[in-house]
């Protein structure tokens, strides 16, 4: 079930965000929980932050984004991960889902979001979801600890 993300959600977002399955693919650098305290505290002031429970407790979080003017019709999907434990289950599925009926209920024709080249359970999942890959920002991403830099690509689904 999708809710707005609480203070007390703070503690199971940052082990999900910083589990060495998930942190490479998201965007900051593995960091100390305190570091990560003012990341969260920004998620959280958006208003776009949202968390999926799944069995009383955080299977995953996204942070939905609406744009304005000529392009209120457009989401901006993000800072998206799955608890690594549920990978497999279905929990990934269940909470874009759900996220797409809202979506649609509140008038989105179009969903975008970024996704590194090279992390291809992800690039599938989407594309299994219908995503299309719309765009390459080369040389978009680096991680501290890999030399070269990594390509985003810019996917986008279309609800109408």
């Amino acid at each position: 079930m999708r809710r707005p993300a609480l203070p007390s959600d703070l503690h199971p977002v940052y082990a999900i965000y910083s589990h060495p399955k998930v942190v490479p693919y998201l965007t900051y650098e593995p960091m100390p929980l305190d570091s990560f305290v003012p990341i969260f505290e920004e998620l959280l002031a958006s208003q776009c932050f949202w968390i999926w429970d799944h069995d009383g407790s955080i299977g995953g979080f996204y942070k939905a984004t609406r744009y304005p003017g000529r392009v209120h019709h457009v989401m901006q999907l993000g800072t998206l991960a799955v608890d690594p434990k549920l990978h497999g289950q279905g929990v990934g599925r269940a909470m874009i889902d759900d996220a797409i009926r809202h979506f649609r209920a509140d008038g989105i024709r179009r969903v975008e979001l970024y996704a590194e080249s090279d992390n291809s359970q992800a690039l599938a999942f989407y594309q299994r979801l219908g995503f299309v890959h719309e765009g390459t920002l080369r040389d978009f991403y680096k991680r501290a600890d890999d030399a070269h830099y990594v390509d985003e690509w810019v996917m986008g689904l279309l609800l109408a």
